[in-house]
């Protein structure tokens, strides 16, 4: 409910509730909206979403974000309180209550295919295909792209910080560091498809099944008299689960203070200093007092160069905590996810649609993204084709909304996980590598090649003088 259909009685948590999600959306969509339904625009319609290039130091993607895609499609309602705000905008005052009355009913009817979450994908292949009413289509732009640009984009981020690791244990520690609550309890469910093992974020390992992990933090070492008392009582009161924050003071002097925890200390974490150097003379105290099962745990700023980095230096480090870097993407922070027009009906014809701006040329059509593999299963490349043309390879589009309801399997967050590391185990190291990668061969077949041509030609007769 509104502003102003509501009566201010405190503050506000701004979290996503479920009876405003039709107006989640910027205004001109709604402003378009109104303008089809007074138009009598109410033919279907197709848009695809993709991302036009791939971000600074991105090879590939991890398609994520879906599944809160497909609750946004078959929950978006328009409650009294949010349709009597829209009312009262000036943009709305001419527009008829017959609008208003479409939206008091409005219902997501539509046809959805998409790429299932984990698929490794690349740029300009569709990862989402919407045909609906126009105005459906229209409506739910907004809320699709922050959904799956955001997830994609930490997702692929996580992706390439566990490939650093080498086998190495990746938990998100970022939630305190992203762009609010709601982010990073998407963050951890992204990070964990990406690769991640666990997260610190509780409400995302109790509503995903996602492993809780935490540590302590320097307030418990500075809330005691001394270190060694600092970590005795955090023993006596965690006795199987003693990992210790060992860098509040010394870190080699910390380590010592570790050490007379006995063989049941399960790991250290270093979060300043010299990681490399630390990890190394941690790891020597630790093993000189028989805790060789003892891990080492490094935070602190990590991304995947500087794990890379560390492993390069041969750091004896176990297991990474990443936070800022992976939940803010910080060196590619936004994904450039675009959701265009290619095909609308109009007068009971289906009429391809193109633009053809410099630098933001579309292909008009229903497409499918056909993937060709290798004998041994690996990828070889992807083909861009028109829906139902005779091109080699197996599509990656599927149905996953049918007449506005779920028609796909929902997998669960291991099995999304399970299918991005699957998808990036045959996606060849030259393609996948942190540095110097090479693009991945992605074609347009020679149907949409010439579909372009023919449509590119009627547009310009039409529109350019």
């Amino acid at each position: 409910m509104c502003v102003t259909t509501r009566i201010m009685n405190g503050p506000k948590s701004l979290f996503l509730p479920e009876d405003s999600l039709g107006i989640l959306t910027d205004l001109y969509q709604l402003t378009m909206a109104a303008g089809y339904f007074e138009q009598k625009m109410q033919g279907v319609a197709t848009f695809e979403l993709f991302v036009r290039h791939l971000p600074k130091n991105r090879s590939y993607l991890v398609a994520a974000g879906l599944e809160q895609a497909l609750h946004y499609l078959t929950h978006i309602k328009f409650s009294a309180g949010t349709i009597g705000f829209l009312r009262q905008l000036p943009v709305f005052h001419q527009v008829s209550d017959d609008f208003f009355e479409y939206l008091r009913n409005f219902t997501f009817h539509g046809a959805v295919y998409a790429m299932p979450e984990g698929t490794i994908a690349f740029a300009e292949e569709p990862l989402v295909r919407v045909t609906a009413p126009i105005i459906e289509t229209q409506i739910i732009e907004t809320y699709l792209l922050a959904t799956i640009n955001f997830q994609t984009s930490i997702a692929t981020k996580a992706s390439r910080v566990v490939t650093a690791a080498q086998g190495r244990e990746v938990i998100d520690f970022g939630t305190r560091r992203a762009h609010g609550m709601q982010a990073g309890v998407l963050a951890a469910r992204a990070s964990f498809i990406g690769g991640c093992k666990g997260t610190s974020n509780v409400f995302a390992a109790c509503e995903l099944g996602i492993p809780a992990v935490g540590t302590l933090a320097h307030s418990w070492i500075l809330a005691f008299e001394n270190e060694q008392d600092a970590f005795g009582k955090f023993y006596e009161t965690f006795p199987d689960h003693t990992i210790l924050l060992i860098d509040t003071y010394d870190t080699v002097a910390g380590a010592r203070h570790a050490a007379t925890i006995g063989r049941k200390l399960k790991g250290v974490r270093l979060d300043s200093g010299n990681l490399s150097e630390l990890s190394r003379q941690v790891r020597r105290i630790l093993d000189a007092e028989g805790l060789s099962d003892a891990r080492i745990i490094a935070s602190g700023d990590l991304n995947e160069d500087r794990i890379d980095d560390l492993l390069q230096q041969g750091a004896p480090i176990d297991s990474f905590g990443v936070g800022t870097e992976m939940v803010t993407s910080k060196d590619a922070p936004a994904l450039g996810g675009v959701y265009k027009l290619v095909e609308q009906e109009q007068n009971g014809e289906i009429i391809p649609k193109m633009k053809f701006s410099e630098d933001k040329l579309t292909y008009p059509c229903k497409k499918q993204v056909y993937r060709i593999h290798d004998e041994n299963d690996c990828f070889v490349k992807d083909i861009i084709g028109l829906e139902g043309e005779d091109v080699e390879g197996i599509p990656l589009l599927l149905p996953v909304i049918t007449e506005g309801k779920i028609s796909c399997h929902l997998p669960s967050i291991h099995e999304i996980q399970r299918t991005a590391s699957d998808g990036l185990a045959r996606l060849p190291e030259p393609y996948r590598r942190l540095k110097d990668a090479q693009p991945y061969p992605v074609m347009k077949s020679s149907g949409l090649e010439a579909k372009r041509s023919a449509v590119e030609e009627r547009l310009r007769d039409r529109n350019i003088p």
